[in-house]
């Protein structure tokens, strides 16, 4: 018998956890480890951030649907991961042993690197629904009171398409308010040029991010670091192509939104061999950790490189088909060395992104992620928009059933009319 425990429960550890599952052997166990009692569907947190959703319509409680298919649940945080024990500990002092370790945590949101930054402090976040609760709460005062908005992304930051979308989404509420006019947006971003969305750019997507936000007024900063925020005011440092300084700016903000870096988790910060100095976990091809070869990862929280060097530093995302292929790779993989088999599943490193504009949308594949390409395609329309709306309905229920299918494959590649990425 084997214990496989998987370490987080959000699009990854969900996936992990069913497919898990459905691929053990009669007598071994699946537990999973969340530091939430519920799943939430992350892309729909900036609908949440201008109340187009309730955290409700996004969520719902993980425990009665493992229940159903016998997957263990542990709703309390990781404190350490003792890789030498086969242990995982947790914050109130329990100790759960396992044979085979999936960590799919997603990342820490380092707001501590720019002082001032975050929820608590000056600015809001979109990148966990309690945090996009928050952000609504304060959107309902500011358009009763309006003023000047800066959205963006800090250094080190490596998903960029949630900040483009939050901005063209406020821009689209605030046009249906009517209040579009009182409202200056600056787009402030890490990225050396519109559209890079920390993959070196895919299609045309600087001339087409640059239009959509020429065409709603939406002013931009670009090669800027954040470097510190105060009550109304955000400083910001923008670089040459060198990586000199070019110009500092200080920005006057009413509503602030800006997407912090990202490091690894606490419970594996810091651990030689397993993670790497911002504490991603190291894998190699088959999602297995190099020196402790029963971990596997999957999701944002395994380290990968930058596509590219930039003036100022990005990260390169994991997209929500990059997590699903990376998933089935390590499920497999773990149930090849449960039969005695070398692991010999392989994720399939492609970007596909569906961004939602609020009213419009665009659709990019970036195949393989990392250029040279074979595809590098991007459509845009209304279309879009209404293929997010509709796929938010379809994963969270597909999820509520415990499905194993490839849910990004199904619905999203056949949205787009591409039958399969190889």
């Amino acid at each position: 018998m084997a214990h496989i425990v998987i370490l987080g429960a959000g699009i990854g550890g969900m996936s992990a956890a069913y497919e898990m599952q459905e691929n053990i052997r009669p007598n071994d166990k699946v537990t999973v480890i969340s530091s939430n009692d519920n799943f939430s569907f992350t892309p729909s947190n900036p609908w949440v951030a201008v109340n187009w959703r309730t955290k409700e319509d996004i969520q719902f409680p993980i425990a009665p649907y493992f229940e159903r298919k016998n997957i263990g649940f542990i709703s309390t945080p990781a404190k350490r991961v003792h890789p030498e024990k086969n242990q995982v500990e947790l914050n109130d002092g329990r100790f759960i042993d396992y044979d085979y370790l999936m960590i799919t945590t997603g990342p820490k949101l380092a707001f501590e690197e720019v002082e001032g930054l975050g929820p608590g402090h000056h600015t809001h976040s979109i990148c966990t629904t309690e945090h996009a609760v928050e952000a609504g709460k304060d959107w309902d005062s500011f358009v009763k009171d309006p003023g000047p908005i800066v959205c963006g992304a800090a250094p080190m930051a490596s998903c960029f398409g949630p900040a483009y979308e939050f901005a063209f989404i406020m821009d689209t509420d605030l046009r249906k308010r009517k209040i579009r006019n009182k409202v200056p947006i600056t787009f402030v971003t890490s990225e050396p040029y519109i559209g890079h969305l920390g993959l070196g750019g895919v299609g045309d997507s600087k001339g087409l991010l640059e239009s959509a936000m020429r065409e709603r007024h939406i002013k931009w900063i670009t090669n800027a670091k954040v470097t510190k925020v105060e009550a109304g005011k955000m400083f910001v440092a923008e670089h040459d192509e060198g990586g000199n300084l070019k110009k500092e700016h200080e920005l006057p903000f009413k509503y602030g939104m800006i997407l912090p870096a990202f490091k690894g988790v606490d419970a594996v910060f810091g651990i030689e061999g397993l993670a790497n100095p911002r504490g991603f976990i190291l894998i190699d091809e088959y999602q297995r950790n190099p020196k402790y070869h029963n971990i596997y990862s999957a999701g944002v929280c395994v380290a990968i490189p930058p596509v590219e060097a930039t003036p100022v530093p990005t990260g390169a995302p994991k997209t929500g088909y990059m997590i699903e292929t990376m998933v089935t790779a390590a499920v497999h993989n773990i149930r090849n060395v449960l039969d005695g088999k070398d692991p010999d599943q392989k994720a399939t490193w492609n970007a596909i992104c569906l961004a939602d504009f609020g009213d419009t949308g665009a659709a990019f594949v970036a195949l393989p992620q990392i250029p040279p390409r074979n595809v590098n395609w991007y459509k845009e329309g209304k279309w879009v928009h209404l293929a997010k709306v509709a796929f938010e309905k379809y994963f969270l229920r597909k999820m509520k059933k415990g499905t194993t299918e490839p849910l990004y494959e199904k619905y999203v590649l056949g949205t787009l009319g591409i039958k399969k990425l190889k």
